[in-house]
């Protein structure tokens, strides 16, 4: 089997807990936004949050 190519995006594996999964999967549903697209706005918006508390300082920011 051909190995797929991704240029732009980094393939991950990971498990989440089976609410969360469904959960994904309704917001996808119901909005047609894919759900790599939702775990991307999910990790800027924990990203925010932990830089809003001090917790994470972005790599652009460290210097």
């Amino acid at each position: 089997m051909a190995k797929k190519v991704i240029r732009n995006r980094s393939q991950i594996t990971s498990t989440i807990s089976k609410e969360h999964h469904k959960l994904l999967r309704d917001i996808s549903d119901q909005t047609d936004i894919p759900i790599s697209k939702l775990l991307d706005k999910s990790v800027d918006l924990l990203a925010i949050d932990m830089a809003d508390k001090g917790l994470f300082v972005p790599e652009d920011k460290e210097k």
